[in-house]
């Protein structure tokens, strides 16, 4: 379904199906995500996209709060972010000023901020919020229209866990530790998954639950939509280090690049 944007008569934009964070959601993300945020956790992922960034400006769809974004510009790269979740754009506000990171609400399949980038980048798995194809290949030529020629389109997403299903089986755990239980269960056919969390909710045994839908996609169809948008593959490695995408990788960091001419 297509929506008309006020103002811009002759532009259109897709009402995409992601999931719209809460204020409440948004207010515990960083506590939740202090592992992963933290610079030695980060420094990898922040080297690996000022490297492809250089000069210029970088654009990070879904942003959320900044966990990468606040860190990356801190770093000296440009940013300017997309953000779908005002309660996400408002806890990095007290991070970084608009004049210091600029953040469009919209959606990252069809929202449009002004200029050109080096580098548009999505990380986290963010990607499979989209919860249908058509939605994800919009969002693959969304990155070609913000990149310069030349420009490079990043993801960070899981490569599905199917080969742990046997029969009958339709849930992988993939946490389980003292304060929080994850696993996704699966619609083979439909090609969804859902992501179900147990949190442990402070010291006194209560457990807070949360899910969360997801549309996963393979690498090689991932590279089908970066074709149709124009954009080739130009690297894919198993983690920001670098390491070798194989047979046994559990995600993978894949780089496309729009050509220069």
């Amino acid at each position: 379904m297509r929506r008309q944007v006020p103002g811009r008569p002759a532009q259109w934009s897709l009402v995409t199906s992601s999931e719209l964070w809460s204020r409440e959601t948004a207010d515990r993300y960083d506590g939740e995500e202090a592992e992963n945020s933290s610079p030695a956790a980060l420094e990898p992922t922040l080297a690996f996209l000022a490297g492809l960034a250089g000069e210029g400006r970088a654009l990070e769809f879904a942003i959320g709060t900044g966990r990468v974004g606040v860190p990356l510009r801190a770093r000296g790269v440009p940013v300017a972010g997309i953000e779908l979740s005002e309660p996400m754009a408002a806890v990095l506000r007290r991070k970084a000023g608009a004049d210091t990171l600029p953040v469009t609400i919209g959606d990252m399949a069809t929202t449009v901020v002004p200029g050109e980038f080096t580098l548009v980048y999505l990380v986290y798995n963010t990607i499979s919020n989209l919860l249908t194809q058509d939605e994800q290949v919009e969002c693959f030529r969304n990155a070609a229209r913000h990149l310069a020629p030349g420009g490079r389109f990043v993801i960070e997403l899981a490569v599905p866990p199917l080969r742990f299903l046997p029969p009958g089986q339709v849930a992988v755990p993939f946490d389980v530790s003292d304060r929080h239980l994850g696993f996704d269960t699966f619609d083979l056919a439909e090609q969804m998954l859902v992501s179900h969390h147990f949190t442990r909710d402070g010291d006194d045994g209560r457990y807070r639950r949360g899910s969360s839908r997801h549309r996963y996609a393979w690498p090689a169809e991932l590279d089908l939509m970066a074709r149709i948008a124009g954009l080739k593959l130009e690297r894919r490695v198993a983690d920001w280090h670098g390491a070798p995408f194989t047979d046994d990788a559990e995600q993978h960091i894949s780089v496309w690049r729009k050509p220069v001419t």
